[in-house]
Order: structure tokens, then sequence, then C-alpha cells
């Protein structure tokens, strides 16, 4: 893709050959704060949110935020302050959008490997719900909630075997997935969990899968949710809310995604055909929401040409931006002050002694040590993936809000990383 043309919208732009981020100019960030650093804009993810918001309108219908997209504080105090509730999948997660200003109502609790310690504390606060992903864990569920002597109100994670048509990895609503209760014991499921006197059935929940970018999946899956909630019903058990999940993709490179409102707009006319138009409507996107407000600014270190390939090594690496080490996934790498000048082919490679750690290959760049370069499309499963190997820091991150810029994290230092570490005596 020319880099003139960003995925990301007009928040993030060239004005003449210096990249801005609204009204900031990216190196002044550089310079300002150090590199690597992750760079967010405001507009940008409340932008994305609004999409939602528009498909929505005249609807029972709420969106919750995966914060397992992108975690920081801010970022969620952000969409607390927009309206959203949030999916968790941890106790960890549960303290963050606490920390955040949420309230307890506004949570739901995914995952499948809850603990009783976190079903305990979740149960005491009060939150929304539960998405319960196994039979047993029905069984904790409900013996924790008896000892508390409360009920727990619950909502069925049904895997409906709908390929994605993504990376396997982001793939969780296949047969062969560790997510969700299979669809063909989803009624003997919901039988146990209204029997049980410590849970309260209140809803469904489906999640098929990350970074999808076709319709169709999504409309399986609601075909098949829809059949379920019908025989569900018949059998005396009501449904108040039907969760359709998240996993609405973003433009990385060439992807063609729909906005969240027309898919919405689709969706929505299949409800209405089939008679759930009226039902009271989740959804838990995350990547969607933030994942092109974000972009990861970075110093080239050394250019190394070489017999088979010539490297452009920077000061980002797999602990700062893993999905390509994990996923081969792809993001755009452009410069942050574009210069004349025979470009040369390169892969983008970072510090970290792993040959995994790659951020770009055969990309074609312009760049010199000194530059400044920024991966684009970083807002969702960087920060919030990110570790200390090879006891690097994690990087800074900033807000940008029109021409104001806000420090939501700042530099890890190798003394907050020894912190909690202790000698032998």
């Amino acid at each position: 893709m020319n880099p003139t043309h960003l995925p990301q919208g007009p928040a993030v732009r060239y004005e003449g050959d210096v990249l801005f981020v609204e009204d900031v100019r990216v190196a002044d960030l550089a310079r300002e704060h150090g590199t690597p650093l992750f760079v967010y804009s405001r507009a940008a993810m409340l932008a994305a949110l609004s999409a939602y918001q528009r498909g929505f309108a005249g609807r029972k219908a709420r969106v919750f935020y995966a914060l397992k997209a992108n975690s920081s504080l801010a970022i969620l105090q952000l969409f607390a302050r927009a309206g959203c509730g949030f999916d968790i999948v941890s106790g960890g997660e549960l303290e963050r959008v606490l920390a955040a200003g949420a309230q307890p109502a506004d949570i739901i609790f995914s995952g499948v490997g809850k603990t009783r310690h976190e079903m305990r504390r979740a149960l005491e606060l009060g939150i929304h719900c539960f998405n319960v992903e196994s039979e047993p864990e029905l069984e904790v569920l409900n013996a924790v909630a008896t000892g508390l002597g409360v009920r727990a109100p619950v909502s069925l994670r049904v895997n409906p075997d709908v390929n994605p048509l993504t990376h396997p990895y982001i793939s969780t609503g296949l047969k062969g997935s560790k997510f969700g209760i299979a669809h063909k014991d989803a009624l003997r499921a919901y039988r146990q969990a209204a029997a049980l006197p410590g849970l309260r059935v209140v809803g469904i929940d489906c999640h098929i899968g990350s970074q999808i970018t076709n319709v169709t999946p999504y409309l399986d899956a609601m075909d098949r949710m829809l059949d379920l909630v019908t025989a569900i019903e018949a059998a005396g058990i009501p449904i108040a809310h039907i969760d359709f999940g998240g996993g609405l993709g973003i433009v990385y490179n060439d992807e063609q995604p729909p906005a969240a409102d027309a898919l919405w707009q689709r969706l929505l006319a299949k409800l209405d055909a089939r008679g759930f138009g009226d039902r009271q409507l989740l959804v838990e996107p995350g990547r969607s929401l933030v994942g092109n407000a974000g972009i990861c600014v970075t110093e080239v270190l050394y250019l190394k040409p070489g017999e088979q390939k010539n490297f452009c090594i920077i000061d980002a690496a797999m602990n700062d931006l893993p999905r390509p080490a994990m996923y081969e996934a792809f993001h755009q790498i452009v410069p942050v002050q574009r210069r004349a000048g025979a470009a040369m082919v390169c892969d983008v490679v970072g510090p970290v002694c792993e040959s995994g750690d790659w951020i770009g290959r055969d990309r074609a760049l312009s760049a010199q040590a000194g530059d400044l370069l920024a991966v684009l499309s970083a807002g969702a499963y960087c920060m919030s993936m990110a570790s200390n190997y090879n006891s690097r820091g994690r990087a800074a991150e900033v807000l940008v809000d029109g021409s104001q810029v806000h420090v939501i994290r700042e530099r890890e230092s190798i003394e907050d990383q020894l912190r909690n570490e202790t000698l032998l005596p």
C-alpha cells in the first residue's frame, strides 16, 4: 500500500512529508518521550465506537469493550466515560476496569479458566454476568455462589462451529477450539444451569474469532445461535440477552472489513426477520475500537546489508510488538519524515536475540540510522501483550487529543523490573 494512503483514517496522516497524529507531529513526540513509543488517537477510538453506536441506534444494545486488546488504564477510562461496559478474562482485568472507574454492573467475565478466587471476587462485587465456557465451570460457579448465599448471573458461551475465515490462532468458534460449549451440548448445559440453585440464567453468548473481515461467518453464527435460543426457550428457560461477541477486523494492509454500522445493519435485519429484533443485544469488540487508533514509533539503529537479506535494525522489538512473531501478522511501516532517495528492500527487525524478532519482511524503505519509523495499526494486541524479554523495559504510551498530549504510561525502567525480585541470602 502506498504510504500516502494510511489504513488509520484521518487521525493518523501525512501533512506534506510529515506524519501527524491528530494535530501533533509524531517526531516531536519521539523527541520528547523517546522510543519505542506507543501513540494513540482519542478521536480515532471514539470514531470507531460511534460506528457501533450508529448501528445500534434505536435498539436495546450495549457495547462491552474487550480489554484484552488494550488494557491501559486511560483507554479503559475513555471507554467508560463513553458509556461502554467491559468484557474481561481475568481477575487482574477485573481490578483494572474498577481502577479505571467502571462499575461492577458494567462487567462481563469471560474466559475458560476462571478460578474460585476470581469467581468469589466478581460475585462479591456484583458483576453483570459470567460467560460460562464449560459444564464443569457451571458446577464450580454454583458451589462458589451458594457458599456466598447468592445466585450467579450466567450466560453460556456456545461454540457454533462456524469458520471465521481468519488466522487459526484467533479462530475460537470451531469444533477443535478450547472455547465455549459445543453447539450439540448446549441445550443439555442450559438445563444443567437452570437446575443449579446458585445460578440464574440470563443470556447466551458466542464469539467465533478475531480479525474477521467477512460478513458471512457472522450471519452463519447468528442463525445457529437463534436456533438454539428457540430450543432453549421451548425447554422453559428464558433468554434475556443475546451476546454476539466481537472479532470485527480492521485494515492492516489491504483487508476490506465491513464498517461496524454496516455489519450490524445486516445482522439486525436477520434478527428482525427471525422475530428477535426486540431482544437485549450485547457485543464485545476490542481490536476494532483500538487497533487503528495506535502507532508504535521506533528509531532506526543500523542498516545492515547482507548477501541474501538486507536488515533495518530498529529499537522496537518482539517484546513491544509481538503480533508478527506470534501470527506472522502484517503491520505497515512508514517513515515519520518521508525522504527522497532510493529505497532498500529489507527486513525490519528488532534487537532481541531471536530469529523470530522481526516486525516486517521485505519492505522497501528509504531510511538511514537515526531516522524514525512508525509501525501502524498498533493499538491492539501490542502493549497488552508486551513483555520484558531480554530485560527490556516496556515502552511509554501517550494519548493525543487534538493538540494535547497525555502521558498515560511512563517508560518502564530497570528498577521497575527488578523491584519485586530478591537475591538469595
